[in-house]
């Protein structure tokens, strides 16, 4: 393999030139990323010095990206950025005792659209749903959502499937909070269904049948496909254009450091969801903000997720089963009764916590509501659901609407710019 070296001049140059003669690949280019202690003038290396990184990665038409520097030039939080930098221009990056590879993207022959997330519950499907809606109001959309509860065979689930429909997967051994059916009920679009385990520092799945979940959906012939990531794991599907998810009450090392950069560098748009108090203060919002600037010039949108519920709540006792932190429970209540009418007997937190969640819906305040009203997620249907079924209950779904801050730049106008920039420049295989 024609490999680029990145090198500093706290070695001496025939070190360093001994040490490209030991490796089993062809050294076609170096980078020199700083230090002087060992050099008498300007090195030679026996092939180009390229000024930094990107030149070097744009020149040496390298396969790989060898780094023999070391400390005090390179410490770890820089060298993680250069290894996003270079996973980012689709190459390996490897070093003494490590080896990264970028997430491998398979094509397909229908324009793209991804949203993944820098981890998990930081309200990525919410935004892929706000996605989906707002482009199938001129396109034929597919999602294809990949899950850690996913079908072992990529489903195709046709647009709003009923309380009653999931509760016939959830009786039947399915995991019918998965969030394919998630973006069926709340999007009403079709989607496709696709699981996955594990996840490695770049977002590859460590198992996954998302390929085979791709090609079902372009074989439906949409005018596009919105790929939907897992946690922080990345669809390995390619994509024109990437949305990524990040929550605002993350540390700002794990959005723009280690290999959170590489997400950032294969973005176009970057969503902070949960931006406000006590989740995130106006500082912390602005601190992500120039965390993210460091790594690219991409847009950043501060937004909050509000629930919107899919049916009549107004004039109701609701019952409310939420993933949301507790912190913002009070403020989701108030916001249910101001904008929906809602009287909330109940708001729980606990859909992750089955146990919790069981303990929840005995009490007085659960049994007192005439509806439940339920994010689909974790234990949502088989628990939540199953209760209500038996008590006679009836069940309405909560959407989490996202809502950009006052001043933010225009979210459905950057979505659309997206979506059109995919289908444009679409690769076709």
């Amino acid at each position: 393999m024609r490999a680029l070296a990145l090198v500093d001049g706290e070695h001496y140059p025939d070190v360093v030139r001994a040490a490209f003669a030991d490796l089993s690949h062809e050294v076609v280019g170096a980078v020199l990323l700083g230090g002087g202690e060992k050099l008498r003038g300007p090195p030679d290396y026996g092939v180009p010095l390229h000024a930094d990184l990107a030149e070097g990665l744009e020149a040496a038409g390298a396969d790989v990206v060898v780094d023999l520097s070391d400390e005090p030039v390179v410490d770890a939080r820089t060298r993680f950025r250069l290894a996003s930098a270079t996973l980012a221009a689709g190459l390996p990056y490897e070093g003494a005792d490590f080896r990264f590879e970028p997430v491998a993207f398979t094509p397909i022959d229908v324009p793209a659209l991804a949203v993944i997330g820098s981890g998990k519950r930081v309200g990525k499907t919410a935004v892929a749903g706000h996605v989906a809606r707002l482009l199938a109001r001129t396109r034929d959309v597919v999602v294809v959502a990949m899950g850690r509860g996913g079908p072992p065979e990529p489903v195709v689930m046709e647009a709003s499937p009923t309380v009653d429909d999931l509760l016939a997967l959830s009786r039947g051994g399915s995991h019918a909070a998965s969030d394919y059916l998630e973006d069926a009920a709340l999007a009403g679009v079709v989607t496709v269904g696709a699981r996955r385990c594990g996840g490695g520092l770049a977002g590859r799945p460590f198992f996954s049948n998302v390929e085979e979940a791709a090609r079902l959906a372009a074989s439906l012939e949409p005018d596009l496909v919105l790929l939907e990531g897992s946690g922080a794991a990345v669809p390995p599907v390619e994509a024109a254009r990437r949305i990524l998810v990040a929550g605002a009450h993350q540390d700002p090392e794990l959005v723009a450091g280690y290999l959170g950069a590489y997400r950032l560098l294969i973005s176009d748009l970057v969503l902070l969801t949960m931006c406000e108090e006590p989740l995130a203060t106006p500082e912390g919002v602005e601190a992500l903000r120039r965390a993210v600037a460091e790594v690219t010039d991409i847009p950043v949108l501060a937004t909050v997720l509000r629930p919107r519920p899919l049916g009549p709540v107004d004039g109701r006792r609701v019952a409310v089963f939420t993933t949301a932190p507790e912190a913002i429970h009070e403020r989701l209540r108030e916001h249910l009764e101001r904008e929906h009418d809602a009287h909330v007997t109940l708001l729980s937190g606990s859909l992750a916590r089955r146990e919790e969640l069981r303990a929840e819906l005995e009490s007085s305040a659960a049994r007192e509501a005439d509806a439940y009203l339920v994010e689909i997620k974790a234990a949502a249907i088989d628990v939540v659901a199953e209760a209500a079924a038996e008590r006679e209950i009836p069940v309405v779904f909560a959407d989490n609407e996202v809502l950009p801050l006052a001043g933010e730049a225009d979210l459905d106008g950057q979505i659309q710019a997206l979506a059109d920039a995919a289908v444009t420049e679409r690769v076709v295989v």
